[in-house]
C-alpha cells in the first residue's frame, strides 16, 4: 500500500511539472522551464484575416497554423507565440473582412515581433505560414535576417513539394486540381477535420471558384494575376471537401512539421554561421 501511495504521489507530481506550450498561456514562474524544454525554441505561427469563398470562414488560414501549431507542440516541445494574422494578403482587399496593413508595417512588424522573441530567451524562431500569398513576402524576410548581426536565428518551414504525398492524395480527391487553390476542396476538407463548425458547405456552390484566365503573359510576372484569374477570391470547388481528406492532409503536415522542428532544435551551425559571417564583415 505504501509503495501504491508513492507511485501515485510521483505520478502527480510529474503531472504537475507539465507546463503549457502556448506563451499567453505560461506564468512568469514557468518560463525558464519553457525555455529550457523548448530548446529556447518558438514556433510563429503566420496567416492573414481573408474571405475563404462564401462557406469558410475568414480566419480559415490562421485556424491551420494554430491547430498545426497545436499538434505539433504536443508532439515536439516549443513555445507557440500567439496568434499572429499580419500578413500579405493585398489581392484580397476588395473583399469583405481583409486585414490588410501597408507593407513597410508588415514588415516592421514581423521583424520587432522576432526581435521581441529573441529578448525574451529564443535563440531560435520557426515560422509555419498558413496562407499562399507570404511565402514571397516571409522569403524576402528570412533572407534580410542577414542586413544586420542578430543574436537569434529565423527559420520558415517552406516544403519542398512530396511527389508521392500527391500522388496518395489526388487518389481520394474529387475535384480538377488544377485550380483547387482556395478555400476548395483541400482547404476546405482541412477545415472539416478542424474546425468542422465554422465550414458551411451548403454555401459553397453560391459563386464560381473557376479559373477565368483573364490574363496570358508568359515568363511575366504581374500582382494583378491572382485577380485575373479568380476576381471572386474563391479557387476550387470547395462543396467537393470532407473530412476524411482533411484528416489526411493535416495528419501528413503535423509530422512534416515535427520533423522540421526538431531539425531546428538540434541545429548548431546556423547561429554560429550568421556570427562568422558578422564577424567577416566587421574586420573588413
Amino acid at each position: 500500500m505504501k509503495i501504491f501511495f508513492t507511485l501515485l504521489s510521483l505520478s502527480c507530481f510529474c503531472v504537475g511539472q507539465e507546463i503549457p506550450f502556448r506563451w499567453d498561456e505560461l506564468t512568469a514562474s514557468d518560463w525558464q522551464k519553457a525555455l529550457d524544454q523548448s530548446d529556447s525554441t518558438c514556433i510563429l505561427p503566420i496567416g492573414v484575416l481573408e474571405k475563404h469563398g462564401q462557406h469558410a470562414p475568414l480566419g480559415s488560414d490562421l485556424i491551420h497554423v494554430r491547430e498545426w501549431a497545436r499538434m505539433v507542440a504536443a508532439k515536439e516541445y516549443a513555445v507557440v507565440f500567439p496568434d499572429y494574422f499580419y500578413g500579405q494578403i493585398y489581392e484580397a482587399k476588395h473583399q469583405p473582412g481583409t486585414f490588410a496593413l501597408p507593407s513597410d508595417l508588415i514588415w516592421r512588424l514581423l521583424d520587432e515581433t522576432c526581435r521581441e522573441i529573441a529578448r525574451n530567451g529564443f535563440k531560435k524562431i520557426l515560422i509555419i505560414n498558413g496562407h499562399g500569398g507570404n511565402p514571397h513576402f516571409l522569403r524576402f524576410f528570412v533572407q534580410s535576417q542577414l542586413e544586420r548581426r542578430r543574436d537569434y536565428a529565423v527559420y520558415f518551414y517552406d516544403p519542398a513539394v512530396d511527389n508521392d504525398f500527391l500522388a496518395k492524395l489526388n487518389a481520394v480527391r474529387k475535384s480538377d486540381i488544377s485550380y483547387d487553390m482556395h478555400a476548395g476542396e483541400n482547404e476546405t476538407s482541412s477545415l472539416l477535420f478542424l474546425r468542422p463548425d465554422l465550414v458551411h458547405l451548403d454555401r459553397a456552390k453560391n459563386e464560381s471558384g473557376k479559373n477565368l484566365n483573364r490574363l496570358s503573359l508568359p515568363n511575366l510576372y504581374t500582382g494583378i494575376w491572382w485577380y485575373g484569374s479568380f476576381p471572386n477570391h474563391y479557387a476550387g470547388e470547395g462543396e467537393k471537401a470532407t473530412k476524411e481528406l482533411g484528416k489526411l492532409m493535416t495528419e501528413y503536415r503535423v509530422e512534416s512539421i515535427v520533423k522540421a522542428l526538431r531539425a531546428v532544435k538540434a541545429d548548431t551551425m546556423t547561429l554560429k554561421l550568421q556570427n562568422e559571417f558578422f564577424d567577416r564583415i566587421d574586420k573588413k
